[in-house]
């Protein structure tokens, strides 16, 4: 049985990604993505900024690593994955985080002329649109 398990985000990197590599070889980047909304309440305009942990395996972690920086804007899709361990005073923890398995760069390349909204390409198949990220 598979539940249903999917995440979209857009957001900029709180920090530059970290790439690792496994025992085996296996390549890992660790990165946090900050997603910010704004709201009204009473009124009054709100800002809120939620901040998301992800990895990414293997070239995507690659790539992301390579190619990414803090400040950067990056659209991301996976999943939600949980893991538990115990830390060093034996007491369990456990963190959620976003596994990448698919992104876009939302960040134009230096040099290059950033294209407004209504100048982006439509693109079949891509989700992302940073028309409406707050930052």
């Amino acid at each position: 049985m598979n539940d249903l398990n999917r995440t979209i985000l857009i957001g900029r990197l709180t920090r530059d990604p970290e790439l690792r590599h496994t025992q085996n070889g296996k390549a890992v980047a660790s990165f946090s993505l900050a997603n910010g909304r704004s709201y009204t309440t009473n009124g009054e305009k709100k800002e809120f900024t939620s901040f998301f942990n992800c990895v990414a395996w293997d070239k995507l972690g690659e790539a992301i690593a390579q190619h990414c920086k803090k400040g950067k804007l990056i659209g991301i899709e996976g999943r939600l994955e949980q893991r538990t361990w115990d830390d060093q005073d034996g007491k369990k923890r456990s963190a959620v985080e976003v596994v990448v398995e698919n992104f876009q760069f939302l960040t134009p390349k230096a040099g290059t002329a950033q294209n407004t909204p209504e100048q982006q390409p439509d693109i079949e198949g891509n989700p992302f649109d940073e028309s409406g990220v707050p930052f």
